[in-house]
């Protein structure tokens, strides 16, 4: 089911993109409130950090993407006397409500919720010891708290927090010739293949809905090769879909175990030959042989030349 389009406000404080930021939801009653550790002073200032919530700590250890979630009915006075002291962090999020109207049991619900959706979907690595246990709370408030958490992971990215962004994506089942087989969208005109026969990879890839999924069951390398490029976001996603179990050791090389999304050909395409790569050119049309890059100026051009010959309004 398609979800409905939603109205996002973003206030940046200081009118500086990279400093500290609100997020809301319109007719939501969160409050996010990002904000880089160099302002925590000011920020500390502010009302939302003296109410009831939970916060996010963000950064790194070893070149691992690093978090810390928790809780307290003064997130700032929390991070001020306890958290402050750890020394990996470089922003943190706090989130709030207006009017302060979650409780302490609120609070422990949306953090162990949060944390379990952070290990589930394993992008970051938690500085906390176990996933707490989900609080008893009435029917009402369970569902309320649901609700909390959706609206909240939607505005998340918006402040730049993408541990929460789940990128797996299920395999769909096809009956061909009789037997069940994991395919993508039928249309064979979106599908597109990647060879290196070098390290003898085979990958399969398919566009839907905007996205760029490559196949479970394509291969990969094992080690990211890209000398030097370790630190770049190509390498660290390698890195990342490795340690989330997304990419499974398989002899020599990696297997996909599940549909992965990425957000370019290039992006797969990197992870996939385990170094940087244009994927606009060794990402292959299933059908027709062309190169990514061929196959979407022509789509973009009979796009065009439909729309050229459709009749205009009120004609």
């Amino acid at each position: 089911m398609s979800r409905k389009g939603q109205s996002l406000e973003l206030f940046y404080i200081d009118g500086h993109p990279d400093g500290m930021v609100t997020a809301e939801l319109y007719n939501w009653t969160g409050h996010v409130l990002m904000v880089p550790r160099t302002q925590l002073g000011d920020a500390l200032k502010r009302a939302e950090p003296k109410c009831t919530g939970v916060y996010l700590l963000l950064g790194d250890q070893d070149g691992t993407p690093f978090a810390y979630i928790g809780e307290s009915d003064d997130v700032g006075g929390r991070l001020k006397s306890h958290d402050v002291k750890k020394d990996w962090w470089n922003s943190v999020v706090f989130i709030t409500t207006a009017g302060n109207k979650l409780n302490k049991a609120h609070v422990r619900y949306l953090e162990s919720r949060l944390i379990a959706e952070a290990r589930r979907i394993g992008r970051f690595e938690l500085d906390n010891g176990t996933t707490p246990p989900v609080p008893s709370l009435s029917e009402a408030d369970v569902a309320k708290m649901e609700a909390f958490v959706e609206n909240l992971l939607t505005v998340l990215p918006a402040v730049r927090v993408d541990m929460f962004i789940e990128r797996t994506r299920p395999a769909v089942k096809g009956v061909v010739a009789g037997t069940i087989q994991i395919a993508g969208p039928s249309s064979p005109a979106r599908r597109f293949v990647l060879e290196t026969r070098k390290h003898g990879l085979r990958a399969n890839a398919f566009l839907d809905n905007g996205e760029f999924v490559v196949e479970a069951g394509s291969m990969a390398r094992l080690n990211w090769e890209g000398r030097g490029s370790e630190a770049t976001s190509y390498g660290q996603l390698h890195a990342e879909l490795k340690r989330s179990g997304v990419l499974q050791p398989d002899g020599q090389q990696s297997v996909f175990a599940e549909n992965y999304a990425f957000r370019s050909p290039s992006a797969a395409a990197a992870v996939v030959n385990g170094r940087p790569a244009n994927g606009t050119i060794e990402w292959k049309n299933q059908q027709t042989g062309e190169t990514y890059k061929e196959w979407e100026a022509r789509d973009l051009g009979a796009s065009e030349r439909s729309q050229a010959l459709e009749p205009e309004e009120g004609i």
